[in-house]
């Protein structure tokens, strides 16, 4: 397993999400469901917390960010899919939807800070991307080395976004978000793995946490949004 190193990471995504539950006042919830060409359907998921609209401060800012976050992830398991399935074409079209996406969450957090900030955040998320692709394609290759390699980068990258952040907005605590990311990581890993050795069962599972996942990411910064920008997120 490529994350076996990174246990103690992972126990820090769990003291990370409690935290940022108490600076910008989230609640979390499974996300939607999404069916891929060549993977398997995830039926749909119950709230893990039912809320009121009135909970949310800004809900358009936090279901446009809940749409982008899952659109990364259902592009990259597109590509694990495609890369799978030694498919070129189908492996080129997700690596294409997984910038595409980058470059729409970089917008909108340009939205909020600027260009040369949305500028810098593409950079951060293309070496998110970067270590994510190096990782399937060497577990593809059983390069245990390339792979070793990838996740260093991964979670090295996780501190560089939590430092943009956290200078960006104080209601996001580095440390909150770095295990946040270094969680998301360990998705990637997992999933990857899973789908590289044919596990559809145990990838199914992790897709499930992989989403919710996804929904605490980016309830997390559409509150801290909100708390820094009252007027302006909605």
């Amino acid at each position: 397993m490529l994350l076996s190193q990174s246990a103690t990471e992972l126990e820090m995504l769990m003291k990370s999400v409690k935290m940022l539950i108490a600076v910008c006042g989230l609640v979390l919830a499974v996300g939607p469901t999404y069916a891929h060409e060549g993977a398997p359907h995830v039926s749909s998921q119950d709230a893990v917390q039912k809320q009121s609209a009135k909970s949310v401060a800004a809900p358009k800012l936090q279901a446009a960010l809940r749409g982008l976050w899952h659109g990364h992830v259902v592009a990259t398991r597109d590509y694990a899919f495609a890369v799978k399935a030694n498919d070129a074409k189908r492996a080129s079209r997700a690596a294409d939807a997984v910038v595409t996406n980058a470059k729409q969450i970089a917008d909108a957090v340009a939205g909020f800070y600027g260009k040369p900030a949305g500028e810098q955040l593409l950079g951060l998320l293309a070496g998110h991307w970067g270590a994510v692709k190096a990782m399937t394609d060497a577990e593809h290759s059983q390069d245990k080395a390339a792979g070793a390699k990838a996740m260093s980068t991964l979670i090295s990258n996780a501190d560089q976004i939590a430092a943009f952040l956290s200078s960006a907005n104080p209601y996001l605590p580095a440390d909150a978000v770095r295990g946040l990311l270094v969680g998301h990581g360990g998705h990637h890993a997992t999933q990857i793995s899973q789908v590289m050795k044919g596990d559809l069962k145990g990838e199914m599972e992790t897709w499930k946490a992989m989403q919710s996942h996804m929904d605490v990411i980016a309830d997390a910064l559409a509150g801290a949004i909100a708390k820094q920008f009252p007027k302006k997120a909605a």
